[in-house]
């Protein structure tokens, strides 16, 4: 992911803007960390913050995880280049059904089941609702696994962009990038990245209107824009259509990316922490706003792609092999001010940090919480400020595993299809096997253990067989089901999370031996009698 601006003159402007901007950026990311050292000592303000996080600071925590660097750099130049303007409804669909919807359905029962039950992580509400022990460990296996890959697919566009305008080297981009985010994430534990998710989450929404105003600006205003855009040779009417040139792909692109939070650990792990009822109302609204905001705005973006079509063919970015995606953006943004882009370097750190920060203390906790101390416990009791300290040293094994395979993904590994492609289905693999246990977990009293374990394997096998596919190593192209299936990890996330709606419950009925014990007593904490107000609740 190449940013292509202009060197000499511009480029000096932009680094003199830019690297107070990132001093500033850095030292306030930091000054948090340690300011929140006081909420970080026992094992539940570490991982939860003692579940008394106000609504702002949750629904920005919620969607600086939901939305990184990547949706900015590679999702929005990709979509927006094959739908043209139809591409903003993925961020709609984001917005909507990943935000607004998995707020509303999940949000106040998974504050209330996870509580009652004293699960602090998604492979510990498996165990306790489940009465699984075996479930806890698989889940664990699944999160280690496939949030790892995800993690370090999070330093590409950033570091390139750091690259190109500072002539800084990918692996001190990396290393940079990981010190920062470790350290205030060991300081301060979950409440350090909520509150620094806030302070990115602001500046990833003033960038993206910014860029947005930029880029129609130099192409004479959205009116403008989209008659150009209508009328290029290279795109066309359907480029401004409602629906865009292929309605189906559009349809499968939305469906994994809004519906897939609701399976995310790292994202429903924002809803165990939330204050209170009052405090869910208000993050269902702000989390769906933000969305709006940055992911339509991203995409809405993208679908302007088109408009430097002789741009990116100058630049070498479309041959005989397709468009490489990753540099529609770049191109778009390169004649930009320069304030605009130092504007743009901020929000993509902030961006790829709020993400990554995320991630390494939900991959931690759980890797410390679900597997290291049941162990450790077999022989002598573990207490809290050990477990903090473990936990605080997983987060600094994550942070270093990832940043070593994306330096060894850019220099040694740079052709493997593996890790690109391994990549790639993480997201798949993670919502396809948690979203159905999760959901009817919280819903179905008669969810079963077997049935919950025929969603792990039947999500994380599909996308085995997806990576596998997408290597080479077999091919599905003579059957047609089969084929179309697995067209690509989209396509076949979508079947992974659909197919376990639908596997879960006949699985269940078919095996209700292994239905766990008292639990009616499970689901008694949504029968207790509360008293509020008649503007709350008419009665």
């Amino acid at each position: 992911m190449i940013f292509n601006f202009p060197i000499s003159a511009a480029v000096s402007t932009t680094t003199l803007i830019s690297v107070p901007m990132l001093v500033c950026f850095f030292a306030l990311m930091i000054g948090v960390g340690i300011s929140c050292r006081k909420h970080a000592k026992s094992v539940d303000s570490f991982v939860l913050g003692g579940r008394s996080v106000g609504p702002w600071l949750t629904a920005f925590a919620f969607g600086t995880s939901y939305f990184s660097a990547v949706i900015f750099v590679g999702y929005a130049g990709q979509f927006g280049w094959n739908f043209g303007l139809a591409s903003t409804w993925i961020g709609l669909g984001n917005a909507f059904i990943g935000s607004l919807l998995a707020w509303s359905v999940l949000g106040r029962r998974t504050r209330a089941m996870t509580q009652h039950l004293g699960s602090k992580t998604m492979p510990d509400f498996f165990e306790k609702r489940y009465d699984s022990k075996n479930l806890k460990v698989i889940a664990s296996f699944i999160v280690f696994v496939f949030l790892i890959p995800y993690t370090a697919s999070l330093y590409n566009g950033l570091s390139s962009l750091f690259n190109n305008v500072f002539s800084i080297p990918y692996w001190a981009v990396v290393l940079i990038m990981a010190v920062l985010t470790g350290a205030y994430v060991i300081f301060g534990g979950y409440m350090a990245t909520a509150v620094n998710d806030f302070i990115q989450g602001i500046i990833m929404l003033i960038g993206i209107v910014a860029v947005i105003a930029a880029v129609l600006a130099s192409n004479g205003g959205f009116t403008e824009a989209v008659k150009s855009l209508t009328e290029s040779e290279h795109a066309g009417p359907e480029y401004t259509s409602l629906f865009g040139p292929n309605p189906v792909f559009l349809f499968f692109v939305v469906a994994l990316t809004s519906l897939g939070t609701w399976g995310l650990p790292q994202m429903v792990g924002k809803f165990y922490s939330i204050k209170d009822e009052g405090s869910i109302k208000k993050g269902t609204i702000i989390s769906t706003i933000f969305a709006v905001i940055v992911a339509g705005g991203c995409y809405f973006l993208g679908g302007f792609g088109k408009l430097y079509y002789n741009e990116m063919a100058e630049g070498g970015f479309i041959t005989s092999n397709g468009v490489m995606y990753d540099k529609v953006i770049p191109t778009m943004l390169s004649e930009l001010p320069a304030v605009i882009v130092a504007l743009i370097i901020v929000l993509v750190l902030a961006a790829s940090m709020s993400t990554l920060s995320s991630l390494v203390l939900t991959s931690s906790s759980t890797l410390t919480l679900d597997v290291v101390k049941p162990v450790m416990t077999r022989k002598k009791s573990v207490g809290e400020r050990k477990t903090v300290l473990i936990m605080r040293l997983f987060i600094v094994f994550f942070i270093a595993v990832s940043a070593v395979i994306a330096i060894l993904k850019d220099t040694v590994w740079k052709d493997s299809v593996f890790i690109a492609q391994m990549m790639g289905v993480s997201w798949g693999a993670l919502a396809g096997a948690f979203l159905a246990p999760f959901l009817y977990g919280l819903y179905w009293k008669k969810t079963t253990k077997a049935a919950v374990a025929a969603s792990f394997i039947f999500g994380t096998g599909l996308e085995i067989v997806q990576l596998c596919i997408s290597v080479g190593w077999f091919s599905v192209t003579d059957i047609p089901v089969l084929s179309f299936v697995f067209t690509n990890s989209l396509y076949s996330g979508v079947f992974a999370m659909v197919g376990g709606l639908i596997i879960v419950p006949i699985v269940s009925l078919l095996t209700k031996k292994t239905l766990p014990e008292n639990i009616d007593e499970k689901f008694d904490c949504y029968n207790v009698k509360l008293v509020t107000d008649k503007k709350d609740s008419l009665g």
